[in-house]
């Protein structure tokens, strides 16, 4: 495993029990776009498992508010590592599964997207990695609407402030494009994202990818950009109140794949929380039936 074999040559350092207790590793960035070139870097997304104790402190006999705190763990990462016999430079990002999950269950667009990257951009997945992407539509709700809506805002105002003028490449596509084509195919992304989230209640990171390359190539003018999101940005208000996606997530449903993830990983969970299925999740489950056999009869 890439974690593993990195941290035997002292090339990266992540926590010790991190290697072994990962479920899951993404490329993530233009590889899972299907934009990249020969000289892109990877981006590496992953999840990890923490010791029990750090995810159930009260274990360790720790009192919530009183004296020492147990340090949560929710995140490794480490920039710029240069493989010993590659060409390829990693990021890395490895989020400890609860962290992972809220992220997901608030749909953060790049957390969502490392759920949906294509088969061929998961370069590790344990059982309990499979059992996350298997249940990966089960994050989504139409709350995507405004967080892919606030990244790509983030990313037009990147784009008129010529943010990225002092890195020489992305100063070198201003000076040509007169602005920055990566930040430009990330808004148009992010946009035909969320689109096929509100709609499809699906996600497919590559659909777009040959209208992406157009724009990381320069063939699109800023007003031209400028106009396709103006003009999505009204259409996708509509549709986001046409979506039959529930309006936020449905929280005790990702807490019960949490809990099976963790008790698939340590065992019984017994001792350290209490399994109580709530009246409510009854009810929509017994919804649920009446609805299917509704639409079978």
């Amino acid at each position: 495993m890439l974690i593993t074999d990195l941290a035997r040559q002292n090339l990266i350092h992540p926590p010790k029990w991190m290697p072994a207790n990962t479920v899951m590793l993404v490329t993530m960035g233009s590889q899972a776009y299907g934009v990249s070139t020969d000289a892109s870097d990877l981006d590496v997304y992953g999840v990890c498992i923490p010791p029990k104790e750090l995810v159930f402190p009260h274990l360790a006999g720790e009192i919530p508010g009183f004296g020492k705190q147990i340090q949560r763990f929710e995140v490794w990462q480490e920039h710029h590592i240069q493989h010993p016999t590659k060409e390829v430079e990693y990021d890395f990002a490895v989020y400890g599964i609860v962290k992972y999950f809220q992220l997901c269950m608030e749909n953060n667009p790049n957390m969502i997207d490392s759920l949906f990257v294509p088969r061929n951009c998961v370069i590790h997945s344990t059982a309990i990695g499979e059992m996350v992407r298997d249940n990966r539509k089960l994050f989504l709700h139409k709350g995507a609407w405004h967080k892919f809506k606030g990244y790509a805002y983030a990313q037009m105002s990147k784009i008129r402030n010529k943010t990225n003028s002092s890195n020489p490449k992305r100063a070198e596509t201003i000076e040509k494009f007169g602005y920055d084509v990566k930040f430009a195919y990330h808004v148009v992304r992010l946009i035909n994202e969320v689109e096929q989230i509100l709609v499809e209640g699906d996600l497919d990171l590559q659909r777009n990818n040959e209208q992406l390359k157009s724009i990381r190539r320069g063939e699109w003018t800023l007003e031209q950009l400028e106009g396709y999101f103006v003009k999505k940005e009204s259409i996708l208000e509509q549709t986001y109140a046409e979506s039959k996606l529930p309006h936020g997530p449905d929280e005790q449903r990702i807490k019960f794949l949490l809990m099976d993830c963790l008790e698939e990983h340590y065992g019984s969970l017994q001792a350290a929380v209490i399994r109580v299925p709530q009246i409510d999740q009854v009810l929509n489950d017994l919804a649920a039936i009446i609805d299917r056999y509704g639409e079978k009869s």
